[in-house]
């Protein structure tokens, strides 16, 4: 299936312009998209003693330990487990394994970890063990900062000894390993201005790369997506319309198979609306056979703070439905409690 035909099948849709920003104090300042705020009046002492009554209880107490971490910030997670260690004389993720298991175990464990080991921990599982998880290394790298991906490599190499883009020399192959290794040098553009020059200049380039006789130029599309910010290359992709002088969809015909293609999509994807891309994500998970736990755990907790809010809405725009009632119908108990939590209130 071409390239732009797959995008476009799906429900995906360019999000709507608009002011991103909101004025603090005379200044812009982003606007928060987070389900998941700081906590009013925290407390890390008395967090950190709920959570260890919790955890001792001769019945675990599974609501409560939600109740704690699905309404606290990253931030102040990380405060609570300082504090928990020194009086309890545990680890809280050893605590919190004993004490819990299945999905809610793995939920809560990902919540107490920092944004950036979340993300090494998810690298390092996607590359780890018999076969390499692909959809997992494009979506981490392709949806990360800069500075987050700098901050993943460090972390990367402190937890495991390891140099990530080793690592992925090492599980990946061809055109893929060379489109993750550019994501990995952390060097995107992240100004929100549009270079019209540059677009009508990217879009031509992308039209040969397209329609080259001896084979796509592959080298030319990975150049181009993974280095130019998401405003940039949405209004790259509308220019090509011109330089092709057909619409979009048959204007990038690609013809590849396999990793890249995926790769290449996936980047399109989130230049173009990056909360409708994790929007179909856990649609997917949740509409397959079975529900992928791994990836419902993995996007909420780690959009939670970020555009979570925003995913939200395009679910509900995409399938006419609420996440939540998914959650409802394909989850149970407390883990579908710790879910729903993480979607705030409704």
């Amino acid at each position: 299936m071409s390239f732009f035909k797959k995008f476009f099948k799906n429900v995906i849709h360019d999000r709507d312009s608009e002011d991103d920003t909101i004025k603090v104090k005379g200044k812009p300042k982003p606007k928060y998209y987070g389900t998941v705020a700081p906590y009013p009046n925290f407390n890390a002492s008395s967090d950190a003693s709920v959570l260890q009554a919790a955890i001792n209880s001769k019945d675990v107490e599974e609501d409560v330990i939600i109740s704690v971490l699905a309404k606290r910030s990253n931030e102040q997670r990380q405060k609570i487990k300082v504090v928990y260690e020194a009086s309890a004389g545990k680890r809280l993720d050893k605590a919190l394994k004993s004490a819990l298991r299945s999905d809610l175990e793995d939920v809560t464990l990902a919540l107490i970890m920092a944004p950036a080991h979340f993300d090494a921990y998810l690298l390092r599982k996607a590359t780890k063990g018999l076969g390499t998880n692909e959809d997992v290394l494009v979506e981490v790298l392709a949806t990360r900062s800069n500075q987050q991906i700098v901050e993943i490599k460090r972390v990367f190499k402190e937890e495991y000894g390891e140099e990530l883009e080793d690592i992925i020399k090492d599980e990946t192959s061809g055109d893929f390993t060379t489109a993750l290794l550019a994501l990995l040098k952390a060097n995107k553009a992240e100004s929100t201005d549009v270079d019209n020059d540059l677009a009508q200049r990217d879009a031509e380039t992308l039209f040969e790369a397209g329609e080259n006789t001896s084979g796509v130029n592959v080298s030319a599309f990975i150049d181009v997506l993974t280095t130019r910010s998401g405003p940039q290359l949405k209004k790259t992709f509308q220019q090509y319309a011109c330089v092709s002088d057909v619409t979009l969809p048959k204007a990038l015909d690609m013809k590849l198979r396999g990793d890249i293609e995926d790769c290449l999509i996936d980047i399109v994807k989130c230049a173009w609306n990056t909360p409708a891309f994790f929007a179909e994500k856990l649609h997917l998970a949740m509409n397959r056979h079975g529900t992928c736990e791994k990836t419902l755990i993995r996007v909420m907790v780690s959009r939670s703070e970020v555009d979570l809010k925003r995913i939200l809405e395009e679910y509900r725009a995409m399938y006419n439905v609420s996440l939540q009632e998914d959650i409802l119908k394909e989850t149970k108990g407390h883990y579908r409690d710790i879910l729903l939590g993480l979607c705030g209130p409704h």
